[in-house]
């Protein structure tokens, strides 16, 4: 009879802390790029957005783990995409229920988590493959390491966008008065898009096991 492995072995806490770093799913895999270009003007919807995502994919990773014996190959990505849009519409209903002003700012793109890379690809690569708990892990943090460069993106875009964080102003008055002004395309997609590179570079010179040198 093979021993049980410690909830929090090492090869677990790598599940949890890798796609924090060397395999994040946005700055190294460029996984999910199209929700962080739309959703990260401002802070509270991109932090709405991040717990939503860590909400599906942790649930959704735990679900077709426990169903991986019993799924016929043939039609895995099917059960896949309904586990997901099941958990995405009772993540929608919570959120015109009790945040129904965020509800409206992210609009569509709640819905696009069923179609998001990076919920389908851990679904696919690892639980289908694997046991509840790792494949528990392993979605957490996943959806973190996507959620830290959301919420990282929309910090810098409101702050040097808007001025504020959270809706609520935190560049002084006084800045104002003396000529300081709000960079207008700091609220425009494209500047998104920068903002991710800028982090991808940085990771990438300190990290240079990150660098493709094939």
């Amino acid at each position: 009879m093979e021993p049980k492995e410690a909830l929090f072995s090492a090869r677990n806490k790598k599940l949890l802390t890798t796609p924090l770093g060397k395999e994040n799913p946005i700055n190294v895999q460029v996984l999910g790029i199209c929700s962080v270009l739309a959703i990260t003007v401002q802070l509270k919807p991109s932090l709405v957005m991040a717990i939503s995502v860590v909400a599906v994919m942790g649930f959704a990773n735990v679900i077709i783990s426990l169903l991986r014996n019993t799924i016929p190959p043939r039609i895995r990505i099917i059960v896949q995409l309904t586990v997901i849009a099941s958990l995405v519409i009772l993540v929608d209903q919570v959120l015109r229920a009790f945040v129904y002003d965020v509800s409206r700012q992210l609009s569509v793109f709640v819905g696009l988590i069923i179609t998001n890379c990076i919920v389908m690809g851990r679904l696919e690569a690892f639980a289908m493959k694997s046991k509840v708990w790792p494949s528990l892990l392993d979605g957490i943090g996943n959806a973190v390491g996507y959620a830290w460069v959301l919420l990282a993106v929309a910090f810098f875009r409101e702050l040097l966008g808007s001025g504020t964080l959270f809706g609520y102003q935190v560049v002084p008055q006084f800045l104002y008065d003396i000529g300081y002004v709000n960079n207008g395309l700091m609220i425009l997609p494209p500047m998104a898009l920068i903002t991710v590179g800028i982090i991808i570079w940085v990771q990438r010179s300190r990290d240079k096991s990150l660098i493709d040198v094939s």
